[in-house]
Protein backbone atom coordinates (compact mmCIF):
# COMPACT_ATOMS: atom_id res chain seq x y z
CA UNK A 1 0.00 0.00 0.00
CA UNK A 2 1.36 3.37 -0.95
CA UNK A 3 1.02 5.98 1.72
CA UNK A 4 -1.79 8.48 1.50
CA UNK A 5 -2.76 11.45 3.55
CA UNK A 6 -6.50 11.24 2.94
CA UNK A 7 -7.30 8.82 5.77
CA UNK A 8 -8.54 5.97 3.60
CA UNK A 9 -6.19 3.31 5.08
CA UNK A 10 -7.26 4.25 8.60
CA UNK A 11 -10.94 4.39 7.63
CA UNK A 12 -10.78 0.96 6.00
CA UNK A 13 -8.91 -0.62 8.91
CA UNK A 14 -11.12 1.08 11.46
CA UNK A 15 -14.38 0.11 9.74
CA UNK A 16 -13.29 -3.55 9.67
CA UNK A 17 -12.48 -3.56 13.40
CA UNK A 18 -15.63 -1.64 14.32
CA UNK A 19 -17.89 -3.95 12.33
CA UNK A 20 -16.16 -7.03 13.72
CA UNK A 21 -16.69 -5.77 17.28
CA UNK A 22 -20.41 -5.42 16.60
CA UNK A 23 -20.64 -8.74 14.75
CA UNK A 24 -19.25 -10.66 17.74
CA UNK A 25 -22.21 -9.57 19.88
CA UNK A 26 -25.18 -10.15 17.57
CA UNK A 27 -26.91 -13.51 17.14
CA UNK A 28 -25.70 -15.86 14.39
CA UNK A 29 -27.55 -15.21 11.15
CA UNK A 30 -28.16 -11.54 12.01
CA UNK A 31 -26.68 -8.97 9.66
CA UNK A 32 -25.45 -5.42 10.18
CA UNK A 33 -24.37 -2.50 8.06
CA UNK A 34 -22.45 0.67 8.81
CA UNK A 35 -24.69 3.74 8.71
CA UNK A 36 -22.20 6.22 10.19
CA UNK A 37 -18.41 6.15 10.37
CA UNK A 38 -16.24 8.81 11.96
CA UNK A 39 -12.44 8.65 11.79
CA UNK A 40 -10.13 11.12 13.49
CA UNK A 41 -6.63 11.16 12.00
CA UNK A 42 -3.83 11.91 14.43
CA UNK A 43 -0.85 10.93 12.25
CA UNK A 44 -0.63 10.11 8.53
CA UNK A 45 -0.36 6.47 7.46
CA UNK A 46 2.45 6.44 4.91
CA UNK A 47 4.33 3.75 2.98
CA UNK A 48 7.06 3.67 5.64
CA UNK A 49 4.68 3.67 8.63
CA UNK A 50 5.50 0.80 10.98
CA UNK A 51 3.04 -2.04 11.48
CA UNK A 52 -0.27 -0.85 12.92
CA UNK A 53 -2.69 -2.49 15.33
CA UNK A 54 -6.40 -1.73 15.40
CA UNK A 55 -8.62 -2.69 18.31
CA UNK A 56 -12.37 -2.23 18.28
CA UNK A 57 -14.92 -2.57 21.05
CA UNK A 58 -18.69 -2.53 20.91
CA UNK A 59 -20.18 0.05 23.26
CA UNK A 60 -23.88 -0.69 22.72
CA UNK A 61 -25.70 -3.44 20.86
CA UNK A 62 -29.46 -3.02 20.85
CA UNK A 63 -32.32 -4.47 18.86
CA UNK A 64 -31.97 -2.09 15.89
CA UNK A 65 -28.64 -0.25 16.29
CA UNK A 66 -25.16 -0.76 17.66
CA UNK A 67 -22.23 1.55 18.36
CA UNK A 68 -18.52 0.82 18.64
CA UNK A 69 -15.19 2.60 18.97
CA UNK A 70 -11.67 1.74 17.74
CA UNK A 71 -8.07 2.90 18.12
CA UNK A 72 -5.25 2.44 15.60
CA UNK A 73 -1.80 2.42 17.19
CA UNK A 74 1.76 1.64 16.14
CA UNK A 75 2.86 -1.81 17.31
CA UNK A 76 6.43 -0.68 18.02
CA UNK A 77 5.93 2.75 19.53
CA UNK A 78 2.33 2.59 20.79
CA UNK A 79 1.63 5.98 19.18
CA UNK A 80 -1.97 6.75 18.29
CA UNK A 81 -2.49 7.11 14.52
CA UNK A 82 -6.28 7.36 14.43
CA UNK A 83 -9.42 6.65 16.40
CA UNK A 84 -13.02 6.37 15.35
CA UNK A 85 -16.60 5.42 16.03
CA UNK A 86 -19.43 3.78 14.16
CA UNK A 87 -23.17 3.36 14.29
CA UNK A 88 -24.48 0.18 12.69
CA UNK A 89 -28.00 -0.86 11.78
CA UNK A 90 -28.87 -4.37 12.97
CA UNK A 91 -30.60 -6.34 10.20
CA UNK A 92 -32.73 -9.05 11.77
CA UNK A 93 -34.52 -11.61 9.64
CA UNK A 94 -38.12 -12.75 10.13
Amino acid sequence: MRGCRDGSPAATLGDAALGSAVMTLIPAGTGYTTVQLGVHMVRPVLADTPTLRCEGAALHVGRTTATAEARITGTRDGKLYAHGTTTCAILRTG
